[in-house]
């Protein structure tokens, strides 16, 4: 672990930076949104000219780019994202609201992308070129194929409004009723995990494959070793160390699809509060979404990459 230690220490300081970079980059693209935040906080009234001087003069809209900037930047610091040009309400607030849900359904949705993956991974590996693996090889193209907001609408049609096993849309909270909450959160988290498991299940059957393919495994089935303890602690162990670095990118698409995911069905999440905030033209909150969002990207993927360096010897050896 002492070997380890630094390097870890290197990625933390990396995300310095690269938080930096992000919110800057959202900031700028910002600047360039066709709403005016002036004339979006009247909402909709007909502002005369010294009202919306008077409105830039108050908010800073007048400094120039990089003192906005530092301002903005000065504010996320101490915790203050600004108030909703429309509400009048603070953004974190909003966020605090939203942020829980975005998370309950990426959370569900790679955890059923997880398991999905290792047994039709596995069970395509074990397989290898009988039906079973053609079977799911065919099944998993398909998945990749798929994008998540067309699943999503197949699921409704036929799952939700022609058979009546799931409600269209809504959200129960899982305080209330955990069976009502998996209910509502099935097919949303359903059709935002299908294509991660697909995309997984390809990458499990080939390190899979080529683990199955190495000498240390014929030996230890040589010598006497169960076929299944051989599989359980040698091989799948090895096998998972490749798809972890993938995993990482697979949560933030999780994390990009359920903007999409909630708006159709319904659910009160970071993707409302941003497509919200666009058509309202509410700057504050758009930015605000879009850090969260991006931030936890970044730190999921540092996550992953910490994880993957735990678990594969040969990178502990190398730092």
């Amino acid at each position: 672990m002492a070997r380890v230690l630094p390097m870890l220490i290197r990625r933390l300081l990396i995300l310095i930076p690269l938080i930096l970079g992000i919110i800057a980059f959202v900031f700028i693209v910002m600047q360039f949104a066709p709403t005016d935040p002036a004339t979006a906080a009247f909402n909709g009234g007909n502002p005369t000219a010294e009202q919306l001087q008077q409105f830039k003069e108050e908010n800073g809209l007048l400094d120039p780019l990089p003192l906005q900037y530092v301002h903005f930047v000065t504010d996320l610091v101490s915790g203050n994202m600004g108030d909703s040009l429309i509400s009048g309400t603070p953004v974190l607030d909003s966020i605090s609201t939203a942020l829980p849900l975005t998370i309950q359904l990426t959370v569900l949705g790679l955890v059923i992308a997880i398991v999905l993956s290792l047994i039709f991974g596995v069970t395509s590996a074990l397989f290898r070129d009988r039906w079973p693996d053609q079977v799911i090889r065919v099944i998993s193209l398909g998945g990749v194929a798929a994008p998540s907001f067309w699943l999503a609408l197949l699921m409704i049609q036929y799952l939700a409004v022609q058979l009546g096993w799931f409600p269209t849309g809504g959200y129960v909270n899982p305080s209330d009723s955990v069976t009502d909450w998996l209910w509502y959160m099935a097919l949303p988290a359903l059709s935002l995990s299908l294509p991660v498991a697909a995309q997984l299940t390809r990458i499990i059957r080939t390190s899979m494959v080529e683990e199955l393919d190495k000498d240390y495994v014929r030996t230890a089935i040589g010598s006497g070793l169960p076929y299944h303890v051989v599989i359980g602690r040698n091989v799948l162990r090895n096998a998972l160390i490749n798809p972890l670095t993938v995993l990482g990118l697979r949560v933030g698409y999780l994390l990009g699809g359920a903007v999409v995911i909630e708006q159709i069905f319904g659910l009160p999440g970071m993707g409302q509060l941003m497509i919200n905030g666009v058509t309202n033209g509410d700057p504050a909150v758009v930015q605000g979404v879009v850090i969260v969002i991006a931030v936890g990207f970044v730190v999921v993927n540092l996550a992953v990459d910490i994880l993957y360096l735990l678990v594969n010897p040969r990178l502990r050896s190398a730092a």
